[in-house]
């Protein structure tokens, strides 16, 4: 069996049928969490009768599929994640979420049917492998820290004998040009955390505010102090974003209230900028609070960490692209995105690296399309079978005798 660049890619788009019809299936039924038990068994089913050691998760609905190789060598893990949102579909689609509030708006069905692809593709080539295949597909990705969980399951020893060494992940998206591979050295994603803050004043009368200590000015003190933070103390260079996501306070319009609430997110691009803006948050908050005689809670929800490619494997992806689908395919992303990723946690562990699939629709703009996680989003199908063939590639070159 060939691994030439061309019969690869040749062999995922004569498999495009079954990649596709796959991925359609999962998307009318999307399930939300750690507990997909119907996306689990859509996944066994269409690994079922392949030549793979399938073991599945004690806390999570995970599944793990190890290939082993004609000749024994390294391990090396190929991920794939399973999970919807909790959004309702309004693309119109044919093969439409089914599940009413639930729809798969991140393109993770899209991931699950490549990552099954590339195991039949794989599997055909046994004899080219001196190493073994881990097939990681994981529910959780949606905040959910599923990729923790895998971890601590034995992820990475379930080949005890060659623990995983490298890894490799793809992600689709509509904001590149369909077709086209793009990545990047060090932070590609950026740390997510979640921040809560409440103000504690003194109720009373709206009519005679010097009676009583009110929050609301003192919130919306906090959320301009918040921004001048970042603009003022943060590096442009090693950056951060703070967002006020959610403000409540009060009941009615002659109650000044006794408390206000504010929550939102911080996102960073490495781990020292993480620890100081959480910090800096906290300090805002309370010593704006405290001008005005009053005092704040505040909470701290740590997220998933930076997503931080190894740049010999980003480079490794960046040629193994240009190979199977020319070098115009093949992009360097020139700054990281600020959402945020699991499969941080298994780079934390292992030199790997994520790449994006670009999945924009043709005749729409990459940079106006609706984005991951819209309701209206819709990922180009005609890549999928590309995307097989590099998660194929990256285990072969990987592997190779």
């Amino acid at each position: 069996m060939s691994s030439s660049a061309s019969d690869l890619l040749a062999a995922a788009y004569a498999d495009a049928d079954r990649t596709i019809d796959l991925r359609r299936r999962l998307h009318r039924h999307p399930e939300i969490g750690l507990h997909l038990p119907y996306t689990q068994a859509t996944v066994l089913e269409a690994l079922d009768g392949l030549p793979l050691e399938v073991t599945t998760g004690k806390s999570t609905s995970s599944v793990v599929a190890v290939l082993r190789g004609a000749r024994p060598g390294p391990t090396y893990l190929l991920r794939g994640d399973m999970d919807g949102l909790p959004v309702h579909e309004d693309t119109g689609l044919p093969f439409a979420s089914e599940i009413p509030g639930a729809m798969h708006a991140c393109g993770h069905d899209t991931h699950v049917a490549m990552l099954v692809g590339a195991a039949r593709l794989l599997a055909e080539r046994r004899d080219l492998l001196a190493g073994q295949v881990v097939f990681m597909v994981q529910p959780g990705e949606e905040g959910f820290h599923g990729a923790r969980f895998m971890l601590e399951e034995g992820l990475l020893d379930v080949v005890p004998e060659a623990p995983v060494s490298g890894a490799f992940a793809l992600h689709i998206t509509s904001g590149f040009e369909s077709g086209t591979i793009n990545v990047r050295p060090g932070p590609m994603m950026a740390a997510a955390d979640q921040w809560r803050i409440t103000v504690r004043g003194r109720g009373g009368h709206a009519s005679e505010p010097h009676a009583a200590a009110d929050p609301i000015p003192v919130a919306a003190e906090i959320v301009l102090a918040l921004q001048a933070m970042v603009t003022r103390r943060v590096d442009v260079f090693d950056p951060a974003v703070v967002t006020v996501a959610h403000i409540e306070a009060g009941a009615t319009n002659n109650v000044i209230p006794d408390s206000a609430f504010l929550e939102g997110t911080i996102r960073t691009l490495s781990a020292s900028r993480r620890a100081d803006v959480v910090a800096s948050v906290r300090r805002v908050a309370t010593h704006v609070a405290a001008a005005h005689e009053m005092t704040v809670e505040f909470e701290h929800v740590e997220g998933y960490p930076v997503t931080v490619n190894d740049a010999d494997v980003a480079a490794r992806v960046q040629r193994t692209a240009a190979g199977l689908l020319g070098e115009r395919a093949s992009t360097v992303m020139p700054a990281p995105l600020m959402g945020a990723e699991d499969f941080s946690y298994v780079l934390e562990r292992v030199p790997g690296a994520m790449a994006f699939l670009g999945a924009c629709p043709p005749g729409l703009d990459p940079a106006t399309a609706p984005a991951n996680h819209s309701n209206l989003v819709v990922f180009d199908e005609e890549p999928l079978p590309a995307g097989v063939a590099l998660y194929a590639r990256m285990a072969l070159d990987a592997l190779s005798a």
